[in-house]
């Protein structure tokens, strides 16, 4: 009886199983094989030749190679360092004003945040275009009714990454704040009640309840907004293609400028290692952290 339902159990995975090997670790593992390789993309897999570490070689090296992929991973990790910092105290805050039942319209604010989400980043990184516009833009006809000169968003190196980082805030923040109204319902009320007789203020409720109990859900969305912000792509894609002085160049653009646009395949294919790599490096750092406040 056992056996026939082990046997039933994987006879159901196994189309489910099949296609993440097929579309996921095949991908991984082709790709890990080709960054020891070199490799054009306008050839077959059987003209690749094997050079062993030098493309990661070449990429921490000081030729122009490595330096290019030095600035694009400075980039996304600027990217998404200030977009996790940005995106989970604003939803924190967004999450607190909806959830809250004396805030008339609370359910249609919340349809209003998620939406933002559901508009395809194609449609927000145009929008968001024609609103930095230096001279027709909403942004800067806002701003010079307070006396301030217009901005060049998208144009100058100093402000071009951050410009990009507000565009996916605006984006991303809908639903992340759903993430927080769902981890709010699960604090049972008594709680604040308690904390309410001991004396504590909204600040102190805030701190010493909601905080600590929404520990996991923001622990869960800060593992998915860094990954949604390295994935960064359409905006520097259709905004600003890499520039100003390679100031917007993340990694996933350089990436597929590399390895496409160049046909440099295995060079294209470390850098996708290397960003992997970085990747479960940073989520491993988050859970160890968090793993190390709740023993404390």
């Amino acid at each position: 009886m056992t056996s026939s339902r082990t046997g039933a159990t994987w006879l159901m995975l196994t189309p489910a199983v099949s296609l993440i090997a097929v579309f996921i670790f095949v991908p991984i593992v082709l790709t890990i094989w080709l960054s020891f390789h070199e490799w054009s993309t306008q050839t077959g897999f059987g003209a690749a030749r094997f050079v062993g570490l030098r493309n990661y070689q070449d990429l921490f090296g000081s030729i122009s190679v490595g330096r290019d992929f030095k600035q694009a991973f400075l980039n996304t990790a600027v990217y998404t360092g200030l977009s996790v910092v940005i995106i989970l105290p604003l939803s924190v805050m967004l999450g607190l004003l909806v959830h809250q039942t004396r805030v008339a319209g609370g359910h249609v604010l919340r349809a209003v945040l998620f939406s933002t989400y559901m508009v395809p980043m194609i449609a927000v990184a145009l929008v968001w275009s024609k609103l930095y516009s230096p001279t027709e833009g909403p942004i800067n006809q806002i701003l010079s009714w307070v006396g301030i000169g217009p901005q060049l968003w998208l144009s100058s190196p100093d402000t071009a990454l951050f410009s990009i980082v507000i565009l996916n805030v605006w984006q991303q923040v809908g639903y992340f704040t759903v993430l927080v109204i769902a981890g709010l319902t699960q604090i049972p009320t008594p709680l604040y009640e308690a904390a309410r007789i001991d004396g504590a203020n909204r600040i102190q409720e805030f701190f010493g309840v909601t905080l600590p109990l929404l520990r996991r859900t923001l622990l869960f969305s800060a593992v998915i907004a860094v990954i949604n912000a390295v994935q960064v792509f359409e905006p520097v894609a259709l905004i600003t293609q890499g520039g100003p002085a390679n100031a917007t160049n993340v990694l996933t653009y350089h990436i597929r400028r590399v390895g496409i646009e160049r046909a440099q395949g295995g060079l294209g294919s470390a850098m996708a290692v290397m960003l992997m790599l970085s990747l479960i490096v940073v989520i491993v750092l988050i859970f160890a952290m968090a793993r190390q406040k709740e023993e404390r």
